[in-house]
């Protein structure tokens, strides 16, 4: 979550006559996150009861074409009793809204921190919740690939491969010999639905071990289970100084399999998945620290995290390594 965008007192009260969720009592951004303007919001009612929600105005990569499928996607998983947030409609019953000239959504507030270390026990936590989210998932009957995928990386690759060497010295051809290796061996035919594919821990939050809210869905899309799995491992399971914490990673598989079990064909696609993963966030960070934006009460994230964990898993030989 970040913030682009600045909504002052008068139009954020504007913007609030279409709903029924009272008056604003407190307004504050957010400042973590990259992607889009967030914002939270207490309202009081004429009740003189007072809720909390998040205003999310949208942001730089987000298609507002594809923003009825999150918004279809959270209402789904918050019916079937998964921590998502619910958006709000207003009094016509539509969420989806515009402020300032861009597309805009309130969202129900769900209790609860995100941890910048997990533990093991949240890393289970992870793997048994990821699991139930791909199962509630399954009747989700709305599709968007994934346009951060294979076909995507190239796409961003052209855009930064230039100006690569720059951030890191070798990293341009580090980047054009792993689209190459992941281009001739990226899995097919497993088993794939809906996933969220930026399930990072600052998208969870916790009381204690326990999940008590999953968000920002603004990536999810079509694509294979175990892609999930390779997305968290690479940001659940790397501590401060970019060491593969082994137990974290064997808890979170472990969890996820035992709620939804794993094949083998995933199991053993998991060494490529991770870095494809990897290379993914490598190359987003890396098109945003090279082209950031002006005003923005954010800093872009430091693609060399990723660097380091790319480097690690064409260490891998097979999963095992990752689960001793």
């Amino acid at each position: 979550m970040a913030v682009y965008t600045h909504i002052d007192e008068q139009l954020l009260s504007s913007f609030l006559e279409q709903y029924s969720i009272g008056t604003p009592v407190s307004f504050k951004g957010i400042a973590e996150g990259v992607e889009n303007s967030n914002y939270f919001l207490e309202t009081q009612n004429k009740n003189n009861e007072f809720n909390r929600y998040i205003l999310t105005i949208y942001e730089k990569r987000a298609n507002p074409e594809d923003l009825p499928y999150f918004l279809n996607l959270m209402e789904h998983l918050a019916e079937r009793s998964i921590p998502s947030p619910l958006p709000i409609s207003d009094v016509n019953g539509e969420a989806l809204q515009t402020l300032s000239g861009k597309p805009a959504c309130i969202i129900s507030f769900l209790s609860g921190v995100s941890v910048d270390f997990p533990n093991t026990e949240q890393c289970a936590a992870l793997g048994a919740n990821l699991a139930q989210m791909h199962e509630a998932l399954s009747d989700f009957a709305e599709v968007r690939p994934n346009d951060l995928s294979l076909y995507g990386w190239h796409e961003l690759a052209e855009k930064t491969l230039e100006n690569a060497d720059s951030v890191y010295t070798g990293l341009s051809e580090l980047i054009e010999d792993e689209l190459k290796f992941l281009t001739d061996h990226w899995p097919k035919n497993l088993p794939s639905g809906t996933i969220h594919a930026d399930l990072f821990p600052d998208n969870i939050l916790f009381t204690g071990n326990k999940i008590t809210g999953i968000i920002d869905f603004y990536f999810s899309c079509h694509d294979m289970f175990a892609y999930d799995i390779a997305v968290c491992m690479n940001s659940w399971c790397f501590d401060a100084d970019h060491k593969f914490l082994h137990t974290h990673a064997k808890r979170l598989v472990e969890m996820y399999d035992t709620t939804r079990s794993l094949s083998a064909q995933e199991m053993d696609a998991l060494p490529i998945l991770c870095r494809g993963a990897a290379l993914r966030f490598l190359l987003t960070r890396l098109y945003d620290w090279l082209n950031p934006v002006e005003g923005a009460v954010v800093r872009p994230k430091d693609p060399k995290d990723y660097i380091e964990r790319l480097l690690f898993h064409r260490s891998i030989r097979d999963t095992a390594d990752y689960l001793v």
